[in-house]
């Protein structure tokens, strides 16, 4: 189990909790009444820290090495159902941005994400979750071969933003990315957006146009990381913490700006203190989401998107 800074107080109430259950069974003594109030302690603990969380902390808990990335959640949902496919038939086979054809229950969706990796070989494998055009033209072919066949389009958001290299803006980067946006708008199928880790910049966005966008508690999503955001401002990087407070980036700042359509609440501790259960959850949103849109005509439903995008940063004086 990874511990993030200010999870620390929880690590040492572990181990101290680990330590006396041991020396119980190792010396055969009744050690429960001090295991319980660790227990207490731990629980008020817990409760203290993650009810207030700053925007810092929940950037942190969004890079958690031990979270669930997109591939998680689709085989959690699909099981032994899904069927990766692969390249944008033009330049190569991004391996920073999945997708395929899954189900969830009796329901197929065409299931896309970016996917970083759990350790330093995947992680340049996957491009540390960042992707190329061929990317998001990958992701732009699986979406329209989904509106051919009337199938629901199922996005998971979680990428540093797109790759910044030389290679990439070679290939049109901007141009693939801003593809997608004007495809989303208009695409004729449900189309549910679901933000897992971090959601930065048009790296997100590229497939992040969705008929309803939900949100997990312990992420983010806007135009720059509080890095790079402190380092354009003060030329640092030691001014993150303030940077994130002042981007507005959580869920609950999201929602009050209407963004995004509803937040997921995360099991106790985030996302990657129970796996499983985090599943269940999504899973459980997707559907509801999908239900709210099914019965919608494809011309209702292209309509009601653009207003709804139409509507993002007006605001009268």
């Amino acid at each position: 189990m990874n511990y993030l800074e200010f999870e620390k107080p929880i690590q040492e109430l572990e181990e101290q909790l680990e330590k006396c259950h041991k020396i119980g069974k190792e010396n055969d003594i009744d050690v429960s009444k001090t295991c319980e109030l660790i227990e207490k302690k731990l629980i008020q603990t817990k409760k203290d820290i993650y009810k207030k969380l700053t925007p810092w902390q929940r950037v942190q808990l969004s890079r958690h090495p031990d979270r669930p990335y997109t591939l998680d959640y689709i085989n959690a949902f699909s099981k032994d159902s899904f069927m990766e496919l692969h390249g944008d038939r033009c330049y190569g086979d991004d391996k920073a941005m999945v997708g395929g054809l899954g189900k969830i229950g009796d329901q197929s969706f065409m299931f896309i994400g970016q996917q970083k990796g759990y350790n330093t070989k995947t992680r340049q494998y996957r491009n540390f979750g960042m992707p190329n055009p061929e990317g998001y033209r990958k992701a732009l072919r699986l979406m329209k071969m989904a509106e051919k066949f009337g199938i629901p389009v199922v996005t998971f958001l979680d990428t540093p933003g797109a790759y910044p290299g030389l290679e990439a803006e070679e290939r049109g980067q901007g141009e693939a990315i801003a593809r997608n946006i004007f495809e989303m708008t208009k695409l004729k199928t449900p189309i549910i957006t679901v933000i897992i880790g971090e959601g930065a910049s048009g790296g997100a966005l590229g497939i992040g146009v969705g008929d309803k966008v939900l949100m997990m508690e312990n992420t983010w999503y806007t135009v720059i990381s509080p890095e790079s955001c402190s380092s354009i401002l003060w030329r640092s990087w030691e001014h993150k913490e303030e940077a994130a407070s002042a981007l507005k980036l959580t869920a609950d700042d999201l929602k009050k700006m209407k963004l995004i359509d509803k937040i997921i609440k995360e099991p106790f501790g985030g996302a990657h203190a129970n796996r499983e259960e985090a599943f269940k959850i999504v899973e459980k949103e997707i559907l509801s989401a999908y239900k709210s849109l099914e019965k919608l005509k494809p011309e209702e439903l292209v309509k009601k998107r653009m207003d709804k995008y139409a509507k993002m940063g007006v605001y009268k004086g």
